[in-house]
């Protein structure tokens, strides 16, 4: 099983300008949650938000019953020819006024679990005594000039068409309109029982009928939006609760990149104080090794010296790797980049590379592709590059292996080295391990040439810095092959000279 792995080290930026959301992302929770947790459950759950809608409804519906009231008024003395419903008018319209300013009123208020319950009340009484306003057109008998058809269907239309306004504009307000019109039912009974009509009994069983489907329809219509306020408020709950998590995320990984910073700060100042000493302990290391000063009269001791020298190099290595891998997480490892042959440098590192093959007698193949174009990269960070791959090769092959590095473009028009070994290979699932930072695989745990885990995340961070690609294919006991690409734009294109055309003119023919 193959896999190809891309990835891309960026500058580690804290993001200091962002504020601290969590108190005011608690308090929108905390809100939310006092609202769904408001009243005994049920339809009370809504009982403030219901209200709300109930004085929008009223306040934006100011003028409907108004001019119903004046229309009922004009028709009504029109047919009666009598002056006692302007007195009834002037009445209703003053019922009406005061419902409108006590609308008013609570919509400038912040409704709280006792305001609410009391302006409820008061809205209620306010139709109740409307419903007795109304009850004078239902106990309104005909003059004698009149005939008792006309006025029975002028009071049963009127009646009917004010039950159907006021259950739609009350339907926010439970018990409103069957409150309002209880009056009303109760002025048609009466009516109908003192005077038998089998008219007058049909107009109020229409009523009560009227009555039943109103009660029934508002109670759809208020249930229906305690479901979309309650769909509503889950939602802003919801959305509450992500923010909380949102604002947290953001604090942990602004955390996180702080102490990645401080990290790589520390790493890189100890690292630099740490490479002091050493230079040093491998100077004079060095200088006893080699009995530069004269022979030691110990041979031990000379043993000894090449141990400290070896051990020092070793550690002096480590320390550059974290050095470096400090430098790019910091944001602080600038490229000096210039024209460059991956043909001469992929040669340079098979020579520097061949005393530790040939120490393992493992034979090294190369595959170039021949007359590649120049390159524009740091030929410096390139061989870095190019040398822990061959050093990762050399380390996991077994004696007696092979390693292939080949050299050539790539599909896109780059660039690529690529180095495969006949070693033990990596597992699938370990991939992601020995590619992140200080992680290693199983097979690398049980080598005895263990390393600090850097090299392919430093190879992976150069590369990106080019804005090339590193890749890694393996397959457990066939081998590893690792391949590092360049980029089209980084590769520079020699162009044909042009053609003077001035020097080379057409000879003229002559026609005689």
């Amino acid at each position: 099983m193959s896999k190809s792995v891309s990835t891309s080290t960026d500058k580690n930026i804290v993001d200091r300008s962002k504020t601290h959301r969590n108190k005011a992302v608690a308090k929108a929770v905390k809100l939310t949650r006092e609202r769904l947790q408001y009243g005994q459950g049920g339809n009370n759950t809504f009982d403030r938000d219901m209200l709300e809608m109930h004085i929008s409804t009223a306040l934006h519906g100011a003028t409907i019953m108004p001019l119903f009231i004046v229309l009922v008024t004009g028709l009504g003395v029109y047919l009666t020819r009598e002056a006692n419903l302007v007195a009834w008018a002037i009445c209703a319209l003053g019922i009406h006024a005061v419902s409108l300013i006590a609308a008013k009123r609570a919509n400038k208020q912040e409704l709280t679990a006792i305001s609410t319950t009391r302006w409820h009340n008061i809205f209620l009484a306010i139709q109740i005594i409307t419903g007795c306003v109304w009850a004078y057109i239902a106990a309104y008998e005909a003059p004698p000039a009149v005939q008792p058809a006309y006025f029975l269907f002028f009071k049963g239309a009127t009646l009917l068409i004010a039950l159907a306004i006021i259950s739609m504009s009350n339907a926010m307000l439970p018990r409103a309109a069957m409150m309002t019109f209880l009056p009303v039912l109760t002025a048609l009974i009466i009516v109908a029982a003192t005077s038998r009509s089998v008219t007058g009994i049909s107009v109020a069983a229409m009523f009560i009928v009227a009555m039943l489907f109103f009660h029934y329809l508002t109670d759809r219509l208020a249930k229906s939006n305690i479901k979309l306020l309650s769909f509503q408020s889950e939602k802003d709950d919801l959305i509450a609760e992500l923010e909380v998590a949102k604002s947290m995320s953001d604090e942990a990984r602004r955390r996180a990149e702080e102490a990645n910073l401080a990290k790589s700060r520390f790493l890189a100042s100890m690292s630099h104080e740490l490479r002091t000493p050493l230079n040093a302990i491998l100077g004079f290391s060095e200088v006893m090794a080699t009995e530069v000063l004269g022979p030691l009269n110990n041979p031990l001791y000379k043993e000894y010296s090449g141990d400290i020298h070896r051990s020092g190099k070793h550690l002096l290595d480590l320390i550059n790797e974290i050095l470096d891998l400090s430098r790019i997480e910091a944001g602080r490892y600038d490229l000096h980049e210039e024209t460059m042959s991956l043909l001469d440098l992929a040669e340079d590192c098979i020579g520097m590379i061949q005393l530790r093959a040939r120490a393992k007698n493992i034979s090294i193949a190369q595959q170039f592709e021949s007359s590649l174009p120049l390159v524009w990269a740091d030929e410096k960070a390139i061989r870095q590059v190019v040398l822990n791959l061959m050093s990762n090769a050399v380390k996991f092959t077994p004696q007696g292996g092979e390693i292939m590095m080949k050299v050539g473009w790539t599909a896109g028009g780059g660039q690529y080295i690529s180095i495969k070994d006949n070693g033990p290979g990596i597992p699938e699932e370990e991939i992601p391990v020995v590619l992140s930072a200080f992680g290693q695989g199983s097979i690398a745990i049980k080598s005895a040439e263990q390393g600090t885990g850097l090299g392919l995340p430093i190879v992976q961070a150069i590369l990106a810095k080019h804005d090339g690609q590193f890749i890694l294919k393996s397959k457990l006991r066939e081998g590893t092959e690792v391949i590092a690409i360049l980029p089209a734009k980084r590769v520079l294109q020699s162009l044909p000279a042009v053609e003077d055309t001035q020097a080379v003119q057409p000879r003229k023919r002559s026609f005689a």
